[in-house]
């Protein structure tokens, strides 16, 4: 028997599967979808066995054996396998890329080079011998680390040592330590009468097991109960009369209780909706609903009650949220009417963590998954619907390789598995609204809140005129004084700003110099709290100069406000607030996220400071005004989608206030209070701002009236990024049809990033079949040819920014 095996390197040459032995010893244990270790070249690696089949195309005095079989039970199934071979296909990646997102990181392989000892270590140097202390091997690493490399090298061709490539996962099942108490109650009598009348301890200790006999506890209870010490439990253990055995346990995600919850009356909106997504249910019918829903309109019960029926019949559900900061709200919402039945899926888990939530999928310990993009793989076999809320946010799309949309991933694990797809938002992506006016998808809407409360009250701040009467602080005066009059009634605020760190560029006021990243063209961020200036794309930091760089001058200032600024302000205008800020920053530690989201709920905090993270999910009370202080950040950038992103943040900032009994006040302050996006946000009139959208769309060929991709080429130098991209271009040309539009090359947005240059194509096209296979070809090209002289080409089908 043969197994077919995709090898953990991605390459274009091996991106195909090759052909291994399966030895006879585990013919009976090799299954499709495990992975094994297997020769490759001169050392092992990770592989996934995608195929098993009787004959080899190979000669077979050429197939080498598989080394090893990592997993008994598959980690990929027959489903998810497919799905990798689509992926690759559709994102134009390697294979072992689209394999790698269905397991998670715990699973993934870590190489270790290690040296073996074969002779008495006194035959060796002596720092070789510091080194190996006593044992007969350690980790490369460690010789390399005592500046020993010269040494293995000479010990290796004298034979004396062997270096070998050692695969492993990084995640380890946890375990406890129980006391499993001997179940023959007449061996423990036996023990009892022999253990001497001093040793009144164990003797107690041995009476209790007897009427536990064959029961299984924690050291420490069995402890506490019978009042002995570890001693003695230790004694009686020796004696024979239980034994020490380790349980595996999960590690629990989740940090605090919640309390059963039960379905709510619905509107009759509410009601419509559900039946038409509980009809696609009963049919088994693969079906994309878009649920559009003013903000507060109840969309979260309308998927927990879809979800009901899901589970009723046995099938399981994905949740999916945009932010992490959404998931520690929507994972209590769904435990506290699910229970035990969740799991939960996203980037703030530790390693150890997310593998437990995984096997407790893969083994089907639980029925509903909540997370974010990655949890749209999960190892699911019987989905019944998938769900993605805030379907708009472009963080559904993954910006490395594999370049994948989670919304495309649903669409086809649906077909899959015949069940409906639901996307909820308050303000649909353009595309998808236009889908569902065409009919591709059903369009359901909610135009009124759940509880009947009316929406906020929306003040649109002309800062122009609050400049010239002399107001050139960061907050208007009617959001200073709305501010106040919440202050004082005990109410909460919510300050949104688009922005992190102090300030968002620091210049030279004699010679216009702005402090840039050294290995990228964009300015770099003042950030308050440790005195430096940090690039927000490669993480180059260096400390703020006291003069210019270029003119030596003092007069070097921060420009533009960023939330540590906008913090300290506050506290200048409001010394009793108590402020809490929420941004990149304050929430890089595990658990952050919640900590923080808890202390706001608990009133801890007065006002709550953040960036965008804020700006959807939050549902709380007493939050009765929100300020969004320059709604200009996202409306000028050079994107075609900035009026729509400008006009779904402000929208989804503005449904945090007034969600419960109390009313709502929002106060966005702008220099362009004339803007569509900015005048159709004011009255959350999502349908108008639409169509003057799409009239802008159809105007300058832009999504969804064609579809885009974007082909970029990069080099250390900049000569030579501009000759690849022009052949790149012209080559496109010639093997497109004229039908589809290439413009470019030009420079990328940003044009230097981690000291290499950028240029890009842009492709528009209408329905073009020959496109993929033509990308396909390119790439071919790429790799036999320009890759092996430093030139990087990338392709984006669907880019979230161009």
């Amino acid at each position: 028997m043969f197994a077919q095996v995709i090898v953990d390197v991605a390459a274009y040459p091996v991106d195909r599967p090759f052909d291994y032995r399966i030895p006879e010893s585990l013919q009976t244990v090799l299954e499709v979808g495990s992975r094994v270790k297997v020769p490759f070249g001169p050392r092992n690696v990770l592989g996934f066995v995608v195929g098993i089949r009787a004959e080899t195309d190979v000669p077979t005095n050429k197939v080498r054996n598989i080394s090893e079989v990592l997993d008994v039970e598959p980690v990929i199934n027959a489903e998810l396998l497919q799905l990798a071979k689509w992926l690759k296909h559709e994102t134009i990646c390697f294979e072992i890329d689209a394999l790698q997102l269905m397991i998670p990181s715990a699973l993934r392989a870590k190489y270790e080079k290690r040296v073996h000892l074969h002779v008495a270590s006194e035959q060796l140097p002596p720092m070789l011998q510091t080194v190996f202390g006593t044992k007969t091997t350690a980790p490369l690493q460690q010789f390399e680390k005592a500046g020993a490399l010269p040494l293995i090298k000479q010990a290796l061709r004298l034979g004396h040592v062997t270096i070998e490539n050692v695969v492993k996962q990084q995640g380890k099942v946890k375990t406890e330590r129980y006391v499993f108490i001997e179940s023959d109650v007449e061996k423990l009598v036996a023990i009892h009468d022999s253990v001497s009348k001093q040793a009144k301890k164990q003797r107690e200790l041995i009476a209790w097991m007897q009427q536990h006999a064959g029961q299984m506890y924690k050291p420490a209870d069995i402890c506490e109960v019978t009042n002995i010490g570890v001693a003695v439990l230790h004694s009686v253990i020796e004696r024979g009369a239980a034994t020490f055995v380790s349980q595996e346990v999960y590690r629990d995600p989740f940090t605090k209780d919640v309390h059963k919850t039960t379905n709510l009356q619905l509107t009759d909106e509410q009601d419509l909706a559900l039946l038409a997504i509980q009809k696609k249910l009963d049919a088994q019918q693969a079906h994309t609903f878009l649920l559009h829903g003013i903000t507060g309109s109840g969309k979260t019960e309308i998927y927990l009650q879809a979800i009901e029926q899901v589970l009723a019949e046995g099938k399981e559900a994905i949740m999916l949220v945009p932010e992490i900061a959404l998931t520690p709200q929507m994972t209590e919402r769904f435990r506290s009417r699910f229970g035990e039945q969740v799991a939960v899926m996203h980037s703030g888990l530790s390693t150890g963590e997310k593998y437990d939530e995984w096997r407790k999928i893969q083994k089907g310990e639980v029925k509903v998954v909540v997370g974010a993009r990655s949890a749209i793989f999960v190892p699911f076999t019987n989905v019944g619907i998938i769900i993605l809320d805030e379907e708009h946010e472009s963080t559904y799309k993954q910006e490395d390789v594999p370049r994948y949309h989670a919304r495309d991933v649903a669409v086809w694990r649906s077909q899959y598995h015949n069940c409906p797809v639901v996307l909820g938002s308050a303000t649909p992506s353009l595309e998808s609204f236009a889908r569902a006016k065409k009919g591709v998808y059903t369009l359901l809407t909610l135009s009124e809140r759940a509880k009947q409360q009316s929406l906020p009250t929306v003040h649109v701040v002309d800062l122009r005129a609050e400049l010239a009467s002399g107001n050139r602080s960061m907050f208007s005066t009617v959001l200073v004084d709305a501010m106040r009059s919440r202050l004082a009634r005990r109410e909460q605020i919510v300050l949104f700003l688009n922005r992190r760190g102090y300030s968002s560029f620091v210049l030279c006021r004699d010679c216009g110099t702005v402090v840039q990243c050294k290995n990228c063209d964009i300015s770099l961020t003042y950030h308050r709290t440790n005195e430096n200036l940090k690039c927000h794309y490669c993480g180059y930091e260096e400390m703020l100069p006291q003069q210019c760089p270029s003119c030596q001058s003092e007069h070097i200032r921060y420009f533009g406000t960023g939330t540590q600024k906008v913090e300290e302000e506050i506290h200048k205008l409001f010394p009793e607030a108590r402020v809490l800020r929420m941004d990149v920053d304050t929430t890089s530690k595990k658990g952050s996220h919640e900590q923080l989201l808890d202390a706001f709920g608990n009133k801890e905090a007065d006002i709550l400071l953040g960036t965008q993270m804020i700006a959807k999910g939050l549902d709380f009370p007493d939050i009765t005004l929100v300020g969004v202080l320059s709604a200009d950040t996202s409306l000028h950038l050079p994107d075609y989608r900035a009026a729509e992103k400008t006009f779904q943040l402000l929208t989804q900032v503005s449904g945090r206030a007034g969600r419960h009994d109390k009313p709502g006040e929002v106060v966005v302050q702008t220099y362009t209070p004339e803007h569509y996006a900015i005048e159709l946000a004011k009255a959350q009139a999502y349908v108008p701002f639409y169509e003057h959208e799409m009239t802008q769309r159809r105007r300058s060929g832009h999504p969804p009236y064609y579809y885009i991709a974007l082909v970029q080429i990069s080099h250390e130098d900049v000569m030579q990024t501009i000759r690849y991209a022009q052949e790149m271009a012209d080559w496109l040309r010639m093997h497109l049809p004229q039908s589809v539009r290439i413009l470019g090359p030009t420079a990328s947005s940003i044009a230097r990033l981690q000291n290499r240059y950028r240029y890009q194509c842009l492709i528009k096209y209408k329905i073009e079949p020959t496109l993929i296979p033509t990308l396909h070809a390119l790439i071919a090209m790429y790799r036999a040819e320009w890759a092996k002289l430093g030139v990087q080409l990338t392709v984006d089908l669907d880019p979230s920014m161009i």
